[in-house]
């Protein structure tokens, strides 16, 4: 599937870090949400994460923010996203 850089997809293949998850296949990659927004979320983000032995989120087997549904997904998240900024702004 070819797609052109646009609001919902963007691919960097001169990146250094591309791609930055092992996936078998790099054709459809999409670099958009380089820092996934849902990482706030915790364990309630949807991905495949883990956390490692000191209690931080580890995402390195997660392809979700790259995937062909992942630009969706991840706006259907942001009402959850907005609560949080929400109840970090009342808190001060």
């Amino acid at each position: 599937m070819k797609m052109k850089n646009n609001s919902s997809y963007f691919k960097n293949n001169d990146c250094e870090y591309f791609p930055c998850h092992k996936v078998e296949d790099d054709e459809y990659f999409n670099c958009l949400f380089c820092y996934c927004p849902l990482y706030t979320l915790g364990d309630k983000c949807g991905g495949n994460f883990t956390y490692n032995e000191k209690g931080i989120k580890d995402c390195a087997n997660c392809t979700l923010p790259h995937s062909k549904k992942g630009y969706d997904y991840i706006i259907k998240k942001f009402p959850e996203l907005s609560a949080i900024a929400k109840k970090n702004k009342s808190d001060k």
